[in-house]
C-alpha cells in the first residue's frame, strides 16, 4: 500500500516560504525551489510534495529575512564593504556576484549591496 505524501499547492508553499506566490512561482521556474509532483489535483492546480518544499533551502536575501543565512548575510555584508571602497574593485565585485549567484541568492539582493543594477548584475554573470 502507497502511503500518500502531503501536497501543497503553489499558495501553501509560497506562505510555508514567507513569500508571494509569484516569487514562489519565480524559484520554481528558476529550479530554485523542488519541481512540483506530475500532474495536477481535481481543480486542475499544481501540488508540490510538502516535506520536499520544507527541506529544501529558501534561496535569496531579499526583503524578507525568514530564509538568509549567516552565510549570505556575511557575504552580502562582503560585497557592501567592497562597493564602499573607493574605487570598488570591480573584479571582486564580479567574484562575490558569482559567489552569491551559486549559492541562490537574489540578484536584486546582490545588487544592493554591490551597489549596481540588476542589470549590471545579470550582465557580470554572462559567459
Amino acid at each position: 500500500m502507497d502511503v500518500i505524501a502531503e501536497t501543497w499547492t503553489s499558495d501553501e508553499c509560497a506562505e510555508h516560504w514567507g513569500v508571494k506566490t509569484t516569487t514562489w512561482l519565480g524559484y520554481v521556474s528558476r529550479d530554485q525551489a523542488p519541481a512540483p509532483l506530475p500532474g495536477t489535483d481535481d481543480r486542475r492546480r499544481r501540488r508540490w510534495d510538502a516535506d520536499e518544499v520544507r527541506a529544501f533551502p529558501r534561496p535569496g536575501a531579499g526583503r524578507s529575512r525568514a530564509g538568509a543565512s549567516d552565510r549570505a548575510e556575511a557575504l552580502l555584508a562582503r560585497m557592501r564593504e567592497v562597493a564602499a571602497q573607493e574605487p570598488p574593485s570591480r573584479e571582486e565585485q564580479k567574484a562575490l556576484l558569482a559567489t552569491g549567484h551559486e549559492q541562490g541568492l537574489e540578484i536584486s539582493a546582490m545588487a544592493r549591496a554591490l551597489g549596481v543594477s540588476r542589470r549590471t548584475a545579470h550582465t557580470w554573470l554572462k559567459p
